[in-house]
């Protein structure tokens, strides 16, 4: 007997169901999600230990103080991971705009010194949240949500990209009063491949990141900070002692590294020698630690996990599935490849965490989350591939 092919279009459970399959018999993507998932979370707990174990002690007096509030993140975290996995993904197109508003609203929270730390995070008794962290899992709900909705009508720029970029404007307006230009250029990144693979034409979408471009010239040229980080990627060695101090210290770092590394622990960049070495910059620590091997090794676990995203959205049963897999999939890869870029010196300076790695319970608590939205869209294809293959048997 062949292999067996379903129509194009089939129903299952109410929601129209596109994906095809070569055989009955398909392996599980979630134990792979999870292993890639624990190793990563394992191999980040790790070196936020080793990153900031020097800045906790200066700062608070106990080495393990930054890395219990990580160990909170993750909690958090794996709790938001349980919820996506185990409810079916549906459930959030019915209330995904109720989740934005929730987030952004957070987010405008930020602004009012009274109730926010830094002007990014908002102070919950003695801890600390991001919003905008959370707006990265809200904005794929909703896009995908949205895009779903309006069906065959996104093909116009009304229904395809206005309402999209006026949600984006709305976070802009607050992530440049923050201001987190990074997160700016991880939000519309995101909102453009949702709409792009979401099956708005290309069109509407060149044309209107043309006529963004002199609104990101005006902020770059608007904070001297930006345009002095733009110049120190062009030169960071003329700059090395100003806005290209990071990029060099991380240069140093990386190569003292070679192709072992110092020693798990060894590193004399995380001596207050590199800024941020437990944040933005914590894959200098890595590799100065662990070398090549060690990196490489890093690198393999985050490309083998947003592999495995985009697999789960080749799977997913429904096109609400398939935006949703994949929106988790390029936020968790793009994310990585703007942070490597910057530690690297390829890019100019974002401020952006590497997921797993770096210390901010914030963040390490959405990229978990993002994990669960994976999950759960490969748990809802896996049960629903046997239900139609009877169907169509039948």
């Amino acid at each position: 007997m062949g292999p067996l092919r379903p129509p194009e279009v089939l129903h299952f459970r109410g929601h129209v169901v596109h994906t095809t399959f070569p055989e009955v018999a398909v392996d599980s993507l979630q134990p792979r999600i999870a292993i890639s998932a624990t190793f990563l979370l394992l191999f980040g707990t790790l070196f936020v230990y080793s990153a900031s174990y020097p800045l906790a002690l200066r700062a608070y007096g106990d080495q393990f103080a930054l890395l219990v509030r990580q160990l909170m993140g993750a909690g958090l975290g794996l709790l938001l991971l349980a919820v996506l996995w185990r409810i079916d993904y549906h459930l959030w197109a019915q209330i995904d705009d109720l989740l934005l508003l929730g987030v952004f609203l957070a987010s405008l929270l930020t602004l009012f010194p009274g109730v926010a730390v830094g002007g990014r995070w908002l102070r919950l008794g003695p801890f600390s949240f991001q919003p905008t962290e959370l707006g990265k899992l809200a904005l794929i709900l909703y896009v995908g949500g949205s895009l779903v909705r309006r069906g065959e009508r996104i093909r116009t720029f009304q229904e395809g990209v206005a309402p999209h970029l006026t949600v984006l404007g709305a976070f802009g307006l607050v992530l440049a009063l923050q201001p987190d230009f990074g997160m700016f250029v991880l939000y519309a990144s995101l909102v453009a491949f949702l709409l792009f693979a979401g099956g708005v034409p290309i069109k509407p979408l060149v044309a209107t990141a043309t006529a963004l471009l002199p609104v990101g010239g005006l902020l770059l040229l608007a904070a001297p900070y930006r345009l002095g980080r733009l110049l120190a990627f062009l030169d960071p060695v003329a700059y090395r002692d100003t806005y290209g101090y990071q990029v060099y210290q991380s240069f140093v770092a990386i190569g003292a590294g070679g192709i072992w590394g110092r020693g798990l622990g060894a590193s004399r960049a995380k001596l207050f020698y590199l800024p941020s070495a437990h944040n933005d910059f914590a894959f200098a620590v890595v590799a100065e630690e662990t070398g090549f091997i060690g990196s490489l090794i890093l690198i393999g676990l985050l490309v083998w996990l947003t592999c495995l995203g985009f697999a789960v959205a080749r799977r997913a049963p429904d096109r609400l599935g398939t935006l949703y897999a994949l929106g988790a999939s390029f936020l968790l890869g793009f994310q990585s490849l703007l942070n490597l870029g910057v530690v690297v010196g390829v890019l100019p300076v974002t401020g952006l965490t590497l997921p797993f790695v770096s210390y901010g319970g914030s963040s390490l608590s959405v990229t978990l989350a993002l994990v669960g939205l994976l999950l759960g869209v490969a748990r809802v294809a896996e049960a629903a591939r046997p239900a139609l293959v009877r169907e169509v048997v039948g």
